[in-house]
């Protein structure tokens, strides 16, 4: 017997869903093609080479295999990374997301310059680690490794939001992932279980295979599309890389 779909894949059911993909038309089109959406933002790359990261995209491969990944619009290898603080966009000028001393109509790349110059000498606030606590159909869902770990991760984004100059109202909820794809459209009701059984299996890979994520340190980047972050100023010791 099959058990209860789990929520976070429940989400992405067309039964659930009467509007379209929420980034559909902005952020991609619906062939699935990246749009010129630029902004800044503060990540942690996967560790390249890695044993962590060759688990992670063994758990790609699989839901590309799978025969409705269609749906999904996958973002290159390279790209893959766990936002620690997001950055402006685009397509979201507006507050809080937007520092209330800066108008709303400035370039990208103007924000960007101003912010690598307030990310000037940032301290860094510590390494940390993190590991998969779910996946769902765009990718893995992740968090501190320890309490230690998340406590560290809370103390980066409070600080971050200094230079940032705002705090947007998830700030304290953010869930952490790592995006390995967009919806480009909802996944049919019956297809739901076949999914369920691919994350199951593929959490306990991880869980025995990866338990903790290798990640680089956090760097402030800029982007024009989803398919590359250009890492302008790292903020993290050397040492950010965690050993698994």
């Amino acid at each position: 017997m099959s058990l209860p779909l789990k929520s976070s894949l429940a989400a992405y059911a067309a039964s659930n869903n009467s509007a379209a993909p929420r980034h559909l038309g902005t952020r991609y089109d619906a062939n699935g093609t990246f749009l010129k959406e630029p902004g800044n933002t503060v990540v942690c790359h996967l560790a390249g080479g890695s044993a962590s990261q060759r688990a992670v995209l063994e758990v790609r491969r699989r839901m590309m295999s799978m025969p409705d990944a269609n749906k999904l619009t996958f973002t290159p290898i390279s790209s893959l990374h766990m936002t620690l603080f997001q950055g402006i966009i685009e397509y979201r000028r507006a507050l809080p997301y937007w520092p209330e001393d800066v108008a709303l109509g400035t370039s990208i790349d103007d924000m960007t310059q101003l912010y690598l110059k307030r990310l000037g000498g940032f301290e860094d606030r510590g390494s940390f680690k993190i590991k998969v606590i779910d996946i769902t159909p765009v990718g893995l869902t992740v968090a501190g490794a320890t309490d230690e770990d998340a406590a560290t991760i809370k103390t980066w984004r409070d600080a971050l939001s200094v230079p940032f100059g705002y705090r947007h109202p998830d700030h304290d909820t953010y869930v952490f992932h790592i995006t390995f794809a967009y919806i480009v459209d909802w996944l049919a009701d019956e297809r739901l279980p076949a999914w369920q059984e691919l994350f199951d299996s593929s959490l306990t890979f991880l869980e025995r295979d990866a338990p903790v994520i290798d990640i680089n340190p956090p760097a402030f980047c800029r982007f024009d599309d989803m398919n590359h972050f250009e890492e302008l100023l790292v903020l993290g010791a050397a040492d950010q890389e965690a050993a698994a």
